[in-house]
């Protein structure tokens, strides 16, 4: 078929498809749904057809980026400065204001830029997939390369990520409010829909951009992209609006207060100025440099940066957070709620005991398998009942990983499922869900229809009114059930997740699936705890972070697994007591280690608990019920290899190998970040504070000034931005993990850190006066004496940045020595001061001379003499509080 007029096929299917038998939708797309399309079909169908994407975020442009950066109070204020300059005749000092706004604005922007491609890379490790049938066989592969004809297999908690025509249906319904604004499920069939019907009445169909909340089925693609009709109808989707997290928004919030706090002193500054009888020119100037420098517009981009590049630690160690917020809130997390299976147990499962009416075996008689008409019973309605598949390699199977490890024991014992199925093949299914707690495969087995049914044990047992045996089908009595029910708490208090297996014969493929069961047997599985577990549960504890499990196994399986991983196992709460539980004795919360049988209803609930009692909750979660929990948690942890699609939207962050590990890591790099922000904005403000002192007392005392208008420009440019960016690259303290978790209404600066800035900044001003006075009372050139004192307040506020370590910490080895952006800011910032004062063209423009050996004196010991003040009254403090 022409290119032509498989596009023209293809375009009517996708407005009739709804509609069509669905023999007429697969011959139109030339597709078997058994087979799948061939994979250089499609390659060709891509091509033709191309990439099914209509959402992408744009990419925020560099000229947007550049204008931001023009619309700050700083380039006003330089641009005043420069027309104030070229206004009374200064030529060169014009030409140098333009030079710096040139300068600070180019900064701004590089650092900006990285920052918004660095989030943009991130989110696109984010991109959803889709579990597609191409040459008969099952793989996943990422939603932007289906193409019309694809088949698809899905499952309850999957977005859809193309227009579906339904093939099979197992209890399916989808959540399509985003197209119809319907809120209630809407079940569907492959039975087509009348032709006019409207979009909320195709129940044939499935559509790009809603949610399965319930069952399974098979769909074939009929329309990709922008012919989808969420692409018809989405185009205000290809932009978002830029976010920020509340750190952000807080430190926005304190530069816009300080600009005006600025600006009133500014007038006051250069009123009296003027008053004494200073140079007009030279005090607006003054006045206006000091505005720029006080003014620190660099605390939002800088905690850009500093957010951008936590969040790309994080991806490297496989957590992925879509929201810069989220790192902030990860450093408050108090209470951490986690399922077990993948997250605190490794992501597979494998069979350990089957039991059956004859009797029971482990994984190591399977050779027993052959010989026994009960253990096949049991493997062959197991492998039946099941919605995985094995590829070569672990690697290559699909599906949950309790489903493959049923099919890998049925392997063992020489049955596959592809071979089974072809003497009963499928009539019907039914698929898992919360209510019934099993799921149910049809077989058509000669003139009968077989029932594979599996589930959890309690849910089996009680639907069962018979039993196999060696002698044939039996009734199960109450004896029999007490039995089963004690072999099924001895499984699980060894520690295994159990299933339960029926069958039975109907004459019919539409019966009840879950009644009148014929009871084959136990299965016992294994999800091996991951070793390294009990390590970072020990790291949270000691971080005070209490690690709480979630799980809907039984209470005994939990308990054993709770104590193996170092969890409070002692106190296990079951999910049908916990409304009692919060409603009579919310106190209990705290003492409580595992919560078991939990349904999502339940969970939700347990979320809000913690939430009312003051906590900062995390909350892991892989299913689409768990949605509702992820999004009411404070952080919602989805997972990465195992979860759906709808978990993963949920969430605020993705764990991309599944291990709770990570979490902790990521709690970790959170508090590193907050502490970081809150190091360079104490810094740059302690330093804008110093110089706003240094020329405010000169001028109000009559002193000449101690530094000039370019000379403070340079240092906003030099000792603001190199040493603030490489305290934003800190990875904080090594013992971070061993303080409890801040209040998240704790604000960045504080009490004691404002404190510590105004007596900071102090330090620093007073070294300054003091390099003033000592070049005063050597009778130096006024060329001399400013240039000890530019370069005095320079490296005083250079070796400031060795200040900003936690006062837990060594003076020598902390995190600010230990990071090696400082020493290389150090280097670079020292290099920029000491070599304009012997470059003719550097000197003339800042109006500074090469310093002698005696002003070099002056300046290392002045500019030295604040951090040494400020480290010995530290050690001084830390000493009294030990002493008490």
């Amino acid at each position: 078929m022409a290119t032509k007029d498989l596009m023209d096929q293809v375009g009517q299917t996708t407005a009739t498809a709804h509609s069509l038998p669905l023999k007429d939708v697969l011959r139109m797309l030339r597709v078997d749904p058994e087979q799948g399309l061939a994979e250089h079909e499609a390659t060709e169908r891509r091509i033709r057809f191309g990439s099914n994407a209509i959402a992408a975020r744009k990419r925020v442009s560099a000229l947007i980026i550049l204008l931001h950066q023009l619309r700050s109070p700083v380039v006003y204020l330089l641009a005043v400065a420069a027309a104030l300059a070229f206004w009374f005749g200064e030529l060169e000092e014009g030409v140098a204001i333009v030079a710096v706004l040139v300068l600070n604005t180019l900064i701004g922007f590089i650092t900006e830029i990285r920052a918004a491609r660095s989030i943009e890379a991130l989110r696109a490790l984010g991109r959803t997939s889709a579990r597609v049938r191409r040459d008969g066989h099952t793989r996943v592969l990422p939603a932007e390369d289906l193409v019309p004809g694809d088949v698809l297999l899905v499952e309850a908690g999957d977005a859809i990520s193309a227009d579906l025509r339904i093939v099979e249906a197992s209890r399916l319904a989808a959540d399509e409010s985003t197209l119809t604004g319907e809120s209630m499920p809407v079940d569907k069939s492959p039975r087509p829909a009348a032709e006019d019907a409207r979009i909320a009445e195709r129940t044939s169909m499935l559509f790009k951009g809603t949610a399965l909340t319930r069952g399974s089925g098979l769909g074939i693609v009929v329309a990709t992209g922008s012919q989808t009709e969420l692409g018809r109808i989405s185009h205000l989707v290809e932009q978002a609006e830029p976010e920020s997290s509340p750190v952000e928004r807080r430190l926005a919030r304190l530069s816009g207060q300080l600009v005006w706090a600025v600006g009133l002193l500014t007038v006051v500054i250069a009123a009296v100025g003027v008053a004494k009888g200073e140079d007009a020119f030279l005090v607006v100037e003054s006045s206006i440099a000091l505005a720029v420098a006080a003014i620190p517009e660099g605390l939002p981009i800088v905690a850009t940066l500093a957010l951008a590049r936590g969040m790309w630690r994080m991806a490297r160690q496989n957590a992925l957070l879509e929201r810069l917020s989220a790192v902030e809130t990860l450093g408050a997390t108090t209470v951490i709620l986690t399922d077990k299976t993948g997250t605190l147990t490794e992501n597979r499962m494998a069979v350990r005991r089957l039991w059956v009416e004859s009797g029971e075996v482990d994984e190591a008689g399977a050779e027993e398998l052959a010989g026994d008409a009960l253990l096949q019973r049991l493997l062959h309605t197991m492998v039946l009942c099941n919605e995985a598949s094995l590829g070569h390699g672990e690697a290559a199977h699909s599906g949950d990983p309790m489903e493959v490890a049923l099919l890998q024991a049925g392997r063992a014992a020489g049955l596959k499922r592809r071979e089974l199925l072809r003497s009963s093949p499928i009539a019907a299914k039914h698929a898992f869900d919360n209510e019934s707690k099993m799921m149910a495969t049809v077989h058509q087995h000669g003139g009968a229809y077989f029932y594979a049914v599996k589930g959890a044990p309690e849910h089996v047992l009680a639907a069962c009114t018979g039993i196999l045996t060696e002698g044939g089908e039996t009734l199960l009595d109450e004896a029999t059930r007490r039995l089963w029910s004690a072999r099924i708490a001895e499984l699980g208090q060894q520690g295994l997740r159990v299933l339960a297996c029926a069958t039975k014969l109907e004459t019919s493929a539409d019966v009840q699936p879950y009644r009148e069961l014929i009871f084959v047997g136990l299965v016992g599985l294994e999800a091996p705890p991951r070793a390294d577990v009990p390590h970072a549960i020990h790291d949270c504890h000691h971080a005070g972070i209490r690690v709480v499990m979630v799980t809907g196994d039984h209470a005994v399986t939990a308990r054993s697994i709770g104590r193996a991983l170092g969890l409070d196992a002692d106190n296990v709460a079951e999910g049908r007591h916990i409304e009692q539980l919060i409603d009579r004795h919310p106190q209990e919360l705290k003492r409580i280690g595992i919560f078991a049988r939990v349904s999502p209803a339940e969970k939700l609930a347990i979320v809000r608990a913690y939430q009312a009692s003051g906590e900062i909750v995390a909350m892991t979660g892989d299913g689409v019920n768990d949605a509702p929990a992820l999004k009411q948690a404070d952080i919602g942890v989805a997972m990465g290899l195992r979860g759906t699609d709808v978990a993963r939207q949920a969430a605020a962050m993705i764990l991309l190998d599944d291990a709770f590990p990570t979490i902790v890591k990521a709690v970790r790099e959170g508090r590193a970040i907050f502490g970081n922000i809150r190091r360079f904005a104490a810094y740059l403000l302690s330093c804008n504070l110093s110089e706003i002192l240094v020329v405010g007392i000169a001028i109000a005392a009559a002193l000449p000034l101690p530094i000039l208008p370019l000379q403070i420009l340079y240092l906003n440019l030099v000792t603001d931005v190199f040493p603030a960016f490489a305290l934003a690259m800190g990875e904080g303290e090594r013992d971070i993990l061993t303080r409890p978790p801040r209040d998240p209404k704790e604000p960045i600066l504080g009490r004691r850190q404002w404190t510590t800035i105004v007596l900071q900044s102090v330090a620093l001003a007073a070294g300054a006066f003091a390099s003033l006075g000592l070049a005063l009372s050597a009778g130096w050139t006024s060329e001399a004496v400013v240039t000890t004192t530019f370069l005095t307040i320079a490296f005083a506020q250079l070796w400031h940045v060795f200040d900003m370590h936690s006062s837990r910490s060594g003076v020598v080895v902390n995190e600010v020595t230990r990071n090696p952006w400082i020493w290389a800011a150090v280097g670079l910032c020292s290099a920029l001061l000491a070599v304009p004062p012997y470059w003719p063209l550097g000197a003339e423009v800042l109006h500074v001379t090469p310093p002698t050996g005696a002003m070099w004196t002056i300046i290392l010991s002045c500019s030295l003499a604040p951090t040494l003040l400020i480290q010995v009254s530290r050690a001084i403090i830390a000493f009294a509080k030990r002493d008490r």
